[in-house]
């Protein structure tokens, strides 16, 4: 380690001066709220919550007795998925005016060697979009991509699932052949036309064709 770089667990006299880097390192990678936030008294509340948690790891980078960088990070595991134990990077950071004198690699071995005190493997890193710098930095050191995470607001995932749960138009059927058009026709007219009644006379039915039909006329005898 070079001469006035150290890298160390914070400590709650420390909470200031994170506060101030989170903030710096916000403002330098222009991603908003999805790096932190920034009301400084619940970013205060977020780190001290995040040094209290089990396996929460929180570094503070000296550099000239003088704080100018962090490393964020939770062991992570065994769990569900995970047989082993790995150390999640959530962030790391180092002012523009300190970089390049060895306090990235000081507070990277810091938490490596407490990764590996606890049985860690495996550490993952999730540099933020447009930290071109940090993802030099990490795929020097042998950082290969694994995974890619996508972020959504709460509110505007939950109505855009609404939308996609409402019941579809049902769509109705194309139109029949011509074919099937005219037999329809046909059956309606066939339905409204009214039965031909039968005639019929003294409680006798008469064919109706044979009183039409005239009688042919017998041979001696006139009509």
């Amino acid at each position: 380690m070079r001469p006035g770089v150290l890298a160390r667990v914070a400590q709650p006299a420390d909470l200031d001066d994170l506060v101030h880097l989170c903030l710096e390192a916000r403002k330098e990678a222009g991603t908003g709220a999805q790096l932190c936030t920034d009301d400084a008294d619940r970013l205060r509340r977020q780190l001290g919550a995040l040094v209290g948690v089990d396996g929460g790891m929180v570094l503070v980078g000296i550099l000239d007795d003088q704080p100018a960088g962090l490393l964020l990070g939770r062991l992570v595991g065994p769990s569900l998925f995970q047989d082993g134990t790995s150390l999640a990077l959530e962030g790391i950071y180092v002012l523009g005016t300190a970089r390049r004198r060895g306090l990235g690699h000081a507070l990277l071995a810091h938490a490596v060697s407490v990764a590996e005190q606890n049985g860690a493997t495996e550490v993952y890193a999730a540099p933020l979009p447009g930290a071109r710098g940090m993802q030099r930095f990490l795929a020097r050191l042998g950082f290969a991509p694994a995974a890619a995470f996508r972020v959504a607001g709460t509110a505007a995932l939950q109505r855009r699932l609404q939308q996609e749960a409402a019941p579809v138009a049902v769509r109705r059927p194309a139109p029949r052949g011509l074919e099937d058009l005219i037999a329809r026709r046909r059956q309606a007219r066939a339905a409204r036309q009214p039965a031909e009644p039968e005639a019929t006379t003294l409680g006798l039915r008469i064919d109706r064709s044979s009183v039409l039909r005239r009688p042919t006329a017998t041979p001696g005898r006139g009509w």
